[in-house]
């Protein structure tokens, strides 16, 4: 051979980046090339000379040897094998290594290829823990989480939830990944097939359909469904289903509550109130005194029902938060309450704009707030103060009066911390409509009493210009 063709080896031996070693029969390393440095903390003269197994871990030593022997005598190389070797700081580095016997005399030993796969290793290990966690937590949550590769073909990931909602074991599921289609109501399945192909086609999708025939497909489930990317390409469709049975009863059951109060319950009530009136215009006392109060009651019963009307709206329609300046908005609500309410005072401090995110029934909420302090003040000259503030986070709407302390059981209405029970009800259905404003806005609601009056302050998330 050409002595530089062979010097030339020699350094592309030493530049190599993966360990190489040559060891005998006895496995004891005869060379050791200069990337043992690097990988292992040991210069390749501490190395040769030593028996190779006694730097591997003793719990890997078994499979080295039984993998070192497949070559032993024999002119060929092994499988790939994984194990840790210590390093000069006593530490211990993955390596995965192949065992090759040249086929001639020109090398007395037998070659060891080794390269460093400690980060690799770790990385799997991290990615095997994160898996096990996400399966425990899985298995415990009640929705459905699932994974499905980019044409609905494979099932990657269902949690045991499927089989409780959709009425199927997963393991059918796995075998036959279509077949959550055959538990679809009839009437939602096109619609289904179109929100695979949107997702499929790199679209997030969000739907609600009726699932397991079982239960005659009273299940309903809300799906949220995204794609996943690699190079542009949609590679996975990842989501969740989650079971929403009681909230579409409740909604049917506030739909038939407002059919009602729509109709039979205010026909009712004006039928009475038209008696109670004629009654009143024709009778003399001590008659007329009643018919008036049968008059009056009916007129706050019919009143009621219509806060509690705009209450099955709000909570049936589920509106979404945007962008509103709730400097117009409180304008407005003002300019109501002031037409309502001619001898009322209402004072203003305002900036040129104040953009909160809210739900649009804030405007009513405001004018409720107003209203109900207008309506407690016993002398009948209500003074207002509407006070807009821009915080970092949020745009504060301070309503203050100069009426008698707000009882206890309202103003905890306002802020959330009054559950209706048994004992009792609040007639003030108008607080509960603020609150559940507020509330869908992803506001809150404070409430204090200064040296005379009542201050209520709402928050609403400001929108970051």
């Amino acid at each position: 051979m050409d002595p530089k063709i062979d010097d030339l080896g020699n350094i592309l031996l030493e530049y190599a980046r993966d360990k190489l070693a040559i060891v005998d029969e006895a496995g004891t390393y005869v060379y050791v090339n200069e990337a043992s440095t690097s990988i292992l903390g040991f210069e390749p003269g501490q190395l040769i000379d030593e028996p190779a197994i006694e730097y591997i871990h003793p719990d890997d030593r078994r499979g080295v040897v039984d993998r070192f022997g497949q070559v032993s005598g024999v002119a060929r190389s092994s499988s790939p094998i994984r194990y840790r070797h210590v390093t000069r700081d006593d530490e211990w580095v993955w390596l995965e290594s192949r065992f090759s016997n040249p086929p001639d005399d020109a090398l007395d030993g037998y070659v060891v290829s080794s390269r460093d796969i400690t980060q690799q290793v770790i990385a799997e290990r991290e990615r095997r823990n994160a898996q096990s966690r996400l399966r425990t937590i899985a298995g415990t949550v009640g929705d459905v989480l699932w994974m499905f590769n980019h044409d609905w073909s494979d099932v990657l990931f269902v949690n045991p939830a499927y089989e409780d909602v959709f009425g199927q074991s997963v393991e059918t599921l796995e075998a036959n990944p279509r077949s959550f289609l055959d538990l679809v109501h009839p009437d939602d399945a096109d619609t289904v097939r179109d929100a695979m192909a949107r997702a499929s086609a790199g679209e997030s999708v969000d739907l609600e359909y009726r699932v397991n025939p079982e239960t005659d497909y009273k299940r309903w489930v809300w799906v949220q469904a995204a794609p996943l990317f690699e190079d542009g390409e949609v590679v996975r469709i990842v989501g969740f289903s989650k079971d929403i049975t009681d909230r579409q009863r409740r909604e049917r059951q506030l739909a038939v509550m407002d059919n009602f109060l729509r109709h039979n319950l205010r026909n009712d009530l004006a039928v009475i109130l038209g008696n109670a009136e004629c009654i009143a215009s024709k009778v003399e006392d001590p008659f007329h005194r009643r018919a008036e109060i049968i008059h009056r009651q009916g007129q706050e019963l019919l009143d009621t029902t219509a806060k509690q009307r705009e209450i099955i709206e709000l909570l049936s329609d589920r509106p979404v938060p945007e962008s509103s300046d709730l400097v117009a908005i409180v304008s407005r609500a003002v300019e109501t309450i002031q037409d309502r309410y001619p001898d009322a005072t209402i004072e203003r401090t305002v900036p040129e704009s104040a953009v909160a995110c809210t739900v649009s029934e804030i405007q009513d909420a405001v004018s409720e707030l107003l209203e109900n302090a207008i309506q407690h003040e016993p002398d009948g000259l209500p003074e207002l103060s509407v006070t807009i503030r821009r915080n970092r986070e949020t745009i504060d709407v301070e309503i203050q009066d100069n009426c008698p302390p707000i009882p206890e059981i309202e103003f905890r209405v306002l802020t959330g911390d009054w559950e209706m029970d048994d004992v009792y009800h609040t007639s003030g259905l108008g607080l509960w409509l603020v609150y559940w404003t507020v509330d869908l806005s992803d506001g809150h609601i404070t409430f204090d009493r200064p040296e005379t009056g009542n201050r209520i302050t709402v928050s609403l998330p400001r929108v970051q210009s």
